[in-house]
């Protein structure tokens, strides 16, 4: 009887040990991770969603799974981590402007307040480009024939409220421009109309067309930024050099966001396995390749770009009649 009672405390100490070791993060992870990505497969949030889940189970020893879930500008993907376990299985991957701007311009069934900043990983270069044997070589030829040919001018984006297509907008409206933009579902899909000449210009990030900017078929005309892009696109003007600093300061962080409620040391294990996955030189090379700025950043420099973010964005939402709340 003694022995069995002796066994019976063993074994329910096992299970308290086990038990204290994954509240600990100690345990963590034990199966496959699952990265969120709000948007098209090929698009180049995509690819490094990609690169990332490529070299980090070197760090983490567990695979990881990017599960593509594009719509409502990542509203959807969103909804997916915040209705799951949070046990730190589910990521979700998506930019600062997300968050800042784009919950903004939807009614959306769930607070975003339930996701938070786990890990960044670079800065997109986005701007305003035009296939290469178009009849405008300069940002100001395009200004022109828009003045001339009020809202001919036609040009995408991968979704109304989203970075892409409120910096763009936002552009051209300080230009003085009436245009036509149009939603595609996510940037391969631009990438096609813009070079089968069904649209005039696209907003895009530089990684999304670098193979075409190379070959000569794609051409930018100006970056949404506040300071030139080196090498081959160094002569590609800023909204500063253009005159329009405010829109200058809509630049966005990419990273990996995850449920609140995760536990402490489950997230510091996630960041501290995805700090050396940054450092690896497979991902910087990777991200050089992409056309992306490499950029790691904490959770707390993560939660003030979505502050600096929302003062930017609301009032420009509000003047583009495009704010929805709260």
């Amino acid at each position: 009887m003694l022995k069995h009672l002796r066994i019976h405390l063993l074994i329910l100490f096992s299970l308290i040990v086990v038990s204290v070791e994954f509240s600990n993060g100690q345990a963590y992870p034990t199966k496959p991770i699952e990265i969120i990505n709000p948007y098209t497969p090929g698009s180049p949030t995509d690819i490094t969603a990609r690169l990332i889940a490529d070299i980090a189970p070197k760090y983490l020893g567990q695979p990881l799974v990017v599960v593509n879930r594009p719509g409502a500008g990542g509203s959807v993907g969103a909804a997916e981590v915040i209705s799951s376990k949070p046990d730190g299985y589910k990521l979700f991957h998506t930019t600062n402007f997300f968050f800042a701007m784009t919950t903004k311009t939807q009614k959306i069934p769930f607070d975003p307040g339930q996701l938070t900043p786990l890990a960044n990983f670079r800065q997109l270069v986005e701007g305003l480009c035009v296939k290469s044997d178009s009849p405008w070589k300069t940002f100001n030829d395009l200004v022109d024939y828009g003045k001339k040919n009020p809202g001919k001018l036609s040009w995408a984006h991968t979704g109304r409220g989203a970075l892409g297509h409120i910096a763009i907008l936002l552009l051209l409206r300080r230009a003085g421009v009436e245009t036509t933009d149009i939603p595609y579902k996510g940037t391969p899909e631009k990438v096609t109309a813009l070079l089968g000449g069904h649209i005039d210009a696209s907003s895009m990030t530089y990684g999304a067309v670098r193979d075409h900017v190379k070959s000569g078929k794609v051409r930018f005309l100006a970056f949404v930024c506040d300071r030139r892009y080196s090498g081959e696109l160094s002569n590609v003007p800023t909204a500063v050099d253009l005159g329009f600093p405010d829109v200058a300061r809509l630049s966005s962080f990419a990273g990996f966001y995850i449920h609140k409620d995760t536990p402490g040391a489950i997230q510091k294990t996630l960041f501290d396995a995805f700090k050396k996955t940054y450092e690896d030189p497979k991902f910087k090379q990777g991200i050089e390749e992409l056309g992306d700025l490499p950029r790691f950043e904490g959770p707390e420099v993560m939660k003030e770009s979505i502050k600096r973010g929302e003062e930017m964005a609301v009032p420009i939402l509000k003047e583009l009649k495009l704010y929805v709340g709260p």
